[in-house]
């Protein structure tokens, strides 16, 4: 893998991507404060057959310094921006938890560009699924992450999203990034929150044109993922496959599993 840099206005986005040995391009797009290394199994496994692509998500990790003035909307943009000067025009989009909501923006702002989309441990971003209060409380998370004890929050927020030993210790070193500049963390998981209540309040279709599956760990305790994902399988009719004894990332704690499923998903559509 191969890391590029695209600029944009607010700053660098860092990516990495493999020679392409496949017309077929796999994008891979991490959730809130994780960085590229969450998807370290997928990328070592699907680099043998596609072309892959992930990001370190603008501010996150290597993306940074990045001005935290974005929408969910240049997000897509950016990411579409990554694309063409990649040459890729019908990629398979993968996203893990706010990397889901990427996905549907993107969706949103390009219909027809993407040939698949996979959510993992995300939800859906239209309004309806909901409550004002939920969008109220999206919008004041930066305080909360700002005067946590940082070891408190570190503990948690490993052992909250991960159930396996490998899920845990990837995420308590993505963590570390930010160790030394809680302030950071705080502004990045406020906005990203902040940006995420706009995008719902926004109240657009997002609707997936291309095949699609869903993923979500059954030991989930990520919000209301596990519910508002049932509602979005029985609306959207999108397929939905529960991952045993697997968390928010479940893609860590059951990489072999995940991986079988977006085989398999790509074998059926692509």
């Amino acid at each position: 893998m191969t890391e590029k840099i695209h600029q944009t206005p607010c700053g660098p986005i860092h990516y990495w991507t493999n020679e392409r040995i496949s017309p077929l391009t796999l994008v891979f797009l991490p959730g809130l404060t994780a960085d590229h290394r969450l998807f370290e199994k997928q990328v070592a496994f699907f680099q043998q057959s596609y072309h892959v692509l992930v990001w370190d998500a603008p501010g996150h990790a290597a993306s940074w310094p990045f001005q935290l003035t974005f929408t969910l909307r240049d997000k897509a943009r950016w990411l579409k921006e990554i694309l063409d000067a990649e040459g890729i025009a019908r990629p398979v989009l993968i996203g893990q938890s706010m990397g889901g909501y990427v996905g549907q923006a993107f969706a949103q702002e390009f219909p027809g560009v993407m040939c698949g989309f996979i959510s993992i441990d995300s939800a859906p971003l239209q309004r309806k699924y909901v409550s004002g209060w939920e969008i109220w409380l999206l919008k004041r998370m930066e305080p909360v992450y700002r005067w946590y004890p940082w070891k408190l929050l570190m503990k948690q927020g490993c052992e909250g999203v991960a159930t396996s030993e490998y899920g845990r210790a990837l995420m308590r070193e993505m963590m570390q990034v930010y160790e030394n500049d809680q302030t950071r963390y705080a502004q990045l998981a406020g906005h990203g929150y902040r940006m995420l209540a706009e995008a719902m309040e926004a109240d657009l279709p997002y609707r997936i044109l291309c095949p699609a599956l869903l993923m979500c760990g059954e030991k989930d305790a990520a919000g209301s993922t596990k519910s508002y994902n049932r509602k979005w399988e029985k609306d959207g009719g999108i397929p939905m496959k529960w991952i045993p004894n697997a968390g928010h990332n479940s893609n860590t704690d059951h990489p072999e599993l995940v991986n079988a499923l977006i085989e398999e998903f790509l074998n059926a559509h692509m």
